[in-house]
């Protein structure tokens, strides 16, 4: 279908209000097949405003007398009104809107059309691949191993072609373990913790189901994890399930680890929501903050029962409890709920930011979200295809990697010093993942991108971000580098309401910015001045 098909109009006269305290805008309104854009009169600023339509979560249209109204709510949490001269040309743009913003064809999305100037195809696809963190693996232990027996994506479609298993575990028995594992998530390495030569493990459920059934090969391979690390070493399972609902998927085909069958492992079950639940929270939450006449102890109420700060709690929590297992108990931990892809990976990035200094730098973190969440097979097509404000049922929609930015943004705030990256960063990160004119976000796994000709054809998120013109509202001027773990408090008086997020659609962001702004100017001045001074020995008097 060619997006001609889906545009009823070409243009229409048009005044766009922003958001509090933003000026309105008056021009020409045109529609792309990917793009709403408003070019103003000649007598005002050149600026053209530009809104990708793959942003649009929902629509309201209200038409009266010879006029209507376009209410545009965004993924990115924003909400933006077109008064529209001419009821007719409101209905057409209205449903051109619709069709365009609805498009599930990944091949026709714009990252595949998007060909910035300063940037070449294939730049930076190459910055994070899994040889890259192995070779920081195999400097500290040669207990671990880069196998290619994942290289067609036969034993798993959400998992990178190669992956990093214990040396003493062949090809053959990966296999065999993948097969016993949901989605054939058998258990790889995602954080080696050379401190205490622990290592961090994530996979998919075993698929014990009602039978109990074994896998000598998976369970060699836990047995390889141990014998690998140092001498002595346990291990604990995180399963971010209830015991409750561990048991009924074992009645589906699911199930735990035996604790007869996995000698040294201990299973620990901590619940963490997901899916519809979670999707829901973040509805309500938004719903709150976005109602701009409710009294205080209303206002209290309904923060408190969306839950969305208590899955934030929890989330951090259980983070705390995988990184401590490893630094201070100097054992080895695997994260695993059902499929693996959500609050398994969930678990897996925050520990590493906890426990390793190299995670919290620019570089590190986006290498982090590149091996944790894009290549470990989080289905970002499928969780991120609306956001809060969409009228449809969700199906497969959770926030899931939101709330992984959640917890990172109540990290900054408890160390302001300790990361490399600001607020700038995790705002950038949450309107990508959601739509994006790069294709680092696209498909929900590695396989699909394969099929999809993703990292030849569109353009990668971190070469856009390492451009020198964004570096400045990325990263963090009072960063310190931090050699040490940061253990930040869960306890719901340290936590906050992320409010250069949830509250962005009713306070102007002008204040936060200016004061950001304003510390870089302080710390670059002071920086120029340091540099100015002369040293001590040539300040000196001659003798």
């Amino acid at each position: 279908m060619e997006f001609a098909e889906l545009i009823r109009t070409g243009q229409a006269q048009a005044e766009l209000l922003r958001g509090p305290e933003e000026p309105p805008l008056r021009g020409t309104l045109c529609i792309t097949g990917h793009h709403l854009l408003l070019s103003p009169g000649p007598q005002a600023t050149p600026d053209l405003w530009l809104l990708l339509l793959r942003n649009v979560d929902s629509i309201e249209k209200r038409v009266a007398g010879d006029s209507g109204t376009i209410t545009l709510r965004c993924k990115d949490l924003r909400v933006l009104q077109l008064d529209i001269e001419g009821v007719e040309a409101t209905l057409d743009i209205a449903r051109s809107i619709e069709a365009l913003s609805s498009l599930e064809s990944v091949i026709t999305s714009f990252p595949f059309f998007y060909r910035p100037k300063g940037l070449r195809l294939g730049d930076a696809w190459h910055f994070h691949p899994p040889e890259c963190y192995y070779k920081r693996v195999a400097r500290e232990t040669n207990a671990w191993r880069l196998s290619e027996a994942n290289e067609d994506f036969s034993l798993c479609p959400s998992y990178p072609r190669a992956v990093i298993v214990p040396r003493a575990v062949d090809d053959s028995a990966l296999a065999r373990s993948a097969r016993f594992r949901q989605g054939g998530r058998f258990p790889v390495l995602s954080y080696y913790h050379a401190p205490s030569g622990t290592v961090l493990l994530r996979a998919g459920q075993p698929l014990t189901g009602p039978q109990k059934r074994r896998c000598s090969e998976d369970e060699e391979l836990l047995r390889a994890v141990l014998a690998g690390a140092r001498p002595g070493a346990r291990g604990f399972i995180v399963d971010t399930r209830s015991p409750q609902a561990a048991k009924q998927a074992r009645m589906s085909g699911g199930g735990t680890e035996p604790k007869a069958a996995y000698p040294g492992w201990k299973r620990l079950h901590r619940p963490l929501e997901r899916g519809r639940p979670l999707q829901e929270s973040f509805v309500r939450l938004v719903e709150a903050c976005g109602d701009l006449e409710q009294s205080m102890d209303r206002w209290l109420n309904r923060l408190e029962s969306c839950r969305w700060l208590s899955h934030v709690k929890e989330t951090l929590s259980t983070a705390c409890l995988a990184a401590q297992s490893m630094e201070q108990e100097g054992a080895c931990v695997l994260v695993h709920g059902a499929e693996g892809t959500d609050s398994t990976l969930l678990i897996t990035s925050l520990a590493q930011l906890i426990l390793d200094p190299l995670s919290r730098t620019m570089a590190g973190f986006q290498e982090l979200i590149e091996r944790e969440w894009v290549q470990a097979g989080h289905p970002f097509q499928l969780r991120c295809a609306h956001s809060a404000f969409s009228h449809a049922r969700p199906k497969h929609e959770a926030p899931t990697f939101l709330l992984f930015l959640d917890c990172v943004w109540q990290l900054g705030r408890q160390f302001p010093l300790s990361l490399e990256f600001g607020e700038g960063m995790l705002l950038a990160l949450f309107e990508h993942a959601y739509a994006s004119p790069f294709g680092t976000f696209l498909c929900n796994n590695e396989k699909e991108r394969c099929l999809c000709e993703v990292r030849t054809r569109t353009h990668s998120l971190w070469s856009g971000l390492r451009q020198p013109k964004e570096q400045r509202k990325l990263r963090n001027p009072l960063y310190v580098p931090n050699p040490l773990a940061i253990w930040p408090s869960a306890e719901p008086q340290s936590l906050r309401l992320w409010q250069g997020l949830f509250l962005r659609g009713t306070h102007p962001p002008e204040p936060s910015e200016v004061a950001w702004e304003k510390v870089w100017q302080i710390v670059t001045d002071q920086e120029k001045t340091e540099g100015s001074q002369p040293t001590d020995s040539a300040s000196e008097p001659g003798p």
